[in-house]
Parts: C-alpha cells; structure tokens; sequence
C-alpha cells in the first residue's frame, strides 16, 4: 500500500519563526536608540549643575539643583560632558543675552561658575557706592523687603542681621537687605547688599570683543567680573568660547540638612516651594 507519510515533529521542540527573530532584534535596536537618544539629550540638550555657594544668592541658594539648557549658545568643547580634543570655538554660536544666568569655564583653570551676564562686547560696566553703571547710565534699582530665611547648614547668614527663633523656633532667622535691579533691555532680578565695602566702587570698564561681564546677585559675596582672572578667584572677562549654557529652571532643592542615616530627613530638608521655579 502506497500512500504519503505523516509528518511528526519532534517532542518539546517548537520551530522558531522568523516573527520571533525580527522581534529581539527590534527590541535591540530600541534600546541602542533609546542610549543615544539620553546621551544626546545629556551632551546637546541639558545638564544638572548643583550649586556650590552663595554667590548668587538672592536668585540660587546653595543646595538648589538647576537644568541647564545647553543649546542657547552653541556647542562647544566646554558643553560637552567630558574632555574632548575638539578645537577651540563654539559651532553654531550666540550671543547671551544681558541678565542671563550662565554656567561657563572659569578662564584660567577650568572650573565651573555660575554667574548673571551684565555687560557684553562694547559696554562700558562701572559701580559707584554699589549702584551699577551700564554704558554711563545708572542701572534702575528699587529697595524691596529683606529676604528672611531659616539658618540652615547651607545658609550661613553672612551679612545678614540675625533673628532669634521665637519660642520653640527651631533655627534663627537672617534678614539680609534685599534691591530689584532692571537692566536696559527690561530683564529684573534681586540682589542682596551687605552694605559698603571695597566691590562696591569699580571701572568703568570696557568689555573686549568676544567676552563678556558677569557679576553675582550676592553683590558683596561673589568673585566675578570685578576681580582679575585668578585661579580660585576672580574671573575677569570672560570669553564667550567658555559658556557652558544658560540655567533654566530649579529641578530639586535641599537646605542640607539631610543625613543619610536618618530617611526622615530626606524629606525635612527638601525645599520644595523652590523645585520648578525658572530663572
């Protein structure tokens, strides 16, 4: 008898399709997107800067953690998240813009500092009795209500009259003197003063093609633009070639206050009437 044989497959094994393979592979070359899309996003797009002191104060407190958007003035080798042998000069570049909150290379070693853009190539940048002169004119300045806050590990209250805690307060309280200033192109901020001292008297001073001034919110405070390029100190004219990027807005803040042995103060010390503001 003649007749077609069946067909039997063996046991336990299933035949592997070709749906299957295309789909591991497609799952792959998800997750390789997925990587290049973050290290873009981390190398082009934005970066966290925490910040290390009171120099800008009233602005940024120490314990704030910023987005910083790297776009606004180009690319170069000082955006990019780690050494590079790029050349010098920026791809794509811009100017800041007067008022702007940067974060650039300090011109000698390197470091990083975070500063307000007050002057650019052209303008003549003066102080008299702590007023600022922007191209002879005296910038607008209105005295406002002092700025209070809780003294905590990362408020040290420098310059600031202290108050103390009322009863069963837990921290004194430092009021420093607080102004708004407007610049000419209509940007305001704060600034605080701690009364006069030797920052307060400074220029005129012209700013070179290609860099620009740039002074702390904490007038009395910061090591900038007023101050010869030092390393650790000062930081003269900056070059625009070192700009980092612009400062957003405030992704998380902390008083410092936290211990890492004591979860309940993860929380305690969180600032978070802070966390999203813009700058």
């Amino acid at each position: 008898m003649t007749g077609a044989m069946p067909f039997h497959s063996a046991a336990g094994t299933t035949p592997r399709t070709d749906d299957e393979g295309d789909s591991k592979s497609g799952f792959a070359w998800f997750l390789v997107k997925v990587v290049i899309a973050v290290f873009l996003l981390r190398v082009v797009v934005f970066s966290v800067f925490s910040i290390p002191s009171e120099s800008m104060m009233p602005t940024l407190l120490r314990g704030d953690y910023l987005m910083l958007a790297k776009w606004p003035y180009g690319i170069s080798k000082y955006s990019l998240p780690f050494d590079t042998l790029l050349p010098e000069g920026t791809l794509f570049s811009q100017l800041p813009e007067q008022g702007d909150v940067v974060v650039f290379k300090h011109p000698i070693d390197g470091s990083d500092y975070i500063k307000r853009v007050i002057g650019l190539s052209g303008d003549r940048v003066a102080m008299r009795a702590g007023q600022l002169f922007l191209n002879g004119k005296p910038v607008e300045r209105e005295r406002i209500d002092d700025l209070a806050l809780g003294h905590t590990p990362y408020v040290s209250c420098r310059g600031a009259e202290t108050v103390a805690p009322a009863s069963g307060g837990k921290a004194e309280t430092c009021a420093y003197v607080r102004y708004r200033e407007r610049l000419p192109n209509g940007t305001t901020y704060m600034t605080l003063d701690f009364g006069r001292s030797l920052q307060d008297d400074f220029g005129p001073v012209t700013v070179p093609e290609g860099h620009f001034f740039a002074m702390g919110d904490n007038r009395d405070n910061s090591l900038d633009s007023r101050f010869p390029s030092l390393s650790g100190g000062g930081i003269g004219m900056v070059p625009q070639d070192k700009l980092v990027g612009r400062a957003s807005f405030i992704a998380f803040s902390t008083d410092g206050g936290a211990s890492w042995g004591e979860p309940s103060t993860w929380f305690s010390a969180m600032r978070p009437s802070r966390i999203g503001d813009g700058l």
